[in-house]
């Protein structure tokens, strides 16, 4: 009878240990991707907020001395003009210069209004929410720096990838998964807005997008009724406003490169670059719809023109 006692207590307790041990075994995976989105949303960091004002254009008097100016641009080409007090810094050092600003609001300048919007997105999610990209960057400003004129395009002219049929479906994904050192929402934001920058700015061009749609998902951020009136890629998607709390973020698919175009590659920026730091493999497609369609009479706000640069003052030198 006492050998048959042992014998049942050692049957319950082999399966007891054995799943006491799978449980030490199962390792917990924390979602960053979901604490970062979740932290954004409480903290009224959603895409719309990022985009709100997010752009000025060049003032007719070219007075911003309001302003805390940080240029973008190579040292050559700040040397060959810049708004008198700007400082010139590259996109990696962005934090390390907006943090001498000391209270003035932050207006950020490249050469076409792209890679300075990408900043701006950046900075307002670092805690900079009044931050601004002066609209067409130096091009604006002085013709005399104009970048547009020569990136101006019409490949969607007569190419059987452009077409005004209606929008598909909207389908939801699986959000983008990234580790992180932190469990702290804060603190996650600031490893990835630090990775976005130490990656750049990532683009790709009208002609790849238009070529090889197959090879994107392309999302055109035009409102319905440009999206059917201009025109658009075969097969894009028009998903906006793209906020994470409306669930639209999801609307994206993760698993392929998401190919971001508006008007003037300036708004698309912005987004790529939020969409980087909540984990997408985003590129913006450069210069927009100027590129894709210059010369359409369907659309003039927003177009590139020979008289978009204004004449406004500079000085030279570093």
């Amino acid at each position: 009878m006492k050998k048959l006692s042992i014998i049942l207590i050692t049957l319950f307790m082999v399966p007891a240990l054995f799943l006491t041990s799978c449980k030490k075994d199962e390792k917990v995976t924390f979602d960053s991707q979901k604490a970062l989105t979740d932290y954004l949303v409480a903290q009224d960091l959603d895409l719309n907020k990022i985009l709100d004002g997010f752009v000025m254009p060049a003032p007719d008097d070219g007075n911003v001395s309001a302003k805390y100016v940080i240029d973008i641009r190579t040292a050559d080409d700040f040397a060959l003009g810049h708004i008198e007090g700007a400082h010139r810094v590259n996109l990696a050092d962005l934090l390390t210069e907006a943090a001498n600003a000391a209270g003035k609001d932050i207006l950020v300048v490249c050469k076409t209004g792209q890679t300075a919007t990408h900043a701006v997105a950046l900075l307002r999610l670092a805690g900079y929410p009044t931050a601004k990209a002066l609209k067409w960057g130096m091009s604006g400003w002085n013709a005399a720096f104009d970048a547009w004129t020569p990136n101006i395009g019409n490949e969607a002219e007569g190419n059987a990838n452009w077409t005004t049929a209606v929008a598909p479906a909207n389908l939801t994904f699986a959000s983008p998964k990234f580790t992180s050192t932190s469990t702290n929402g804060a603190e996650i934001l600031n490893e990835r807005i630090a990775a976005v920058l130490a990656d750049g700015f990532k683009t790709t061009t009208a002609t790849d997008v238009i070529t090889n749609p197959g090879t994107y998902f392309i999302n055109n951020y035009f409102s319905e009724a440009d999206y059917l009136a201009f025109g658009h890629v075969n097969g894009a998607y028009r998903i906006q406003p793209l906020l994470i709390s409306e669930g639209q973020m999801n609307y994206l698919d993760g698993s392929k490169r998401v190919a971001t175009y508006c008007y003037t590659g300036q708004t698309s920026a912005a987004i790529t670059a939020y969409l980087r730091v909540i984990g997408y493999d985003a590129v913006t497609v450069l210069f927009g719809m100027n590129k894709f369609y210059n010369n359409s009479t369907a659309w003039t706000a927003n177009k590139w023109t020979s008289a978009s640069p204004k004449n406004l003052p500079y000085v030279t030198g570093n």
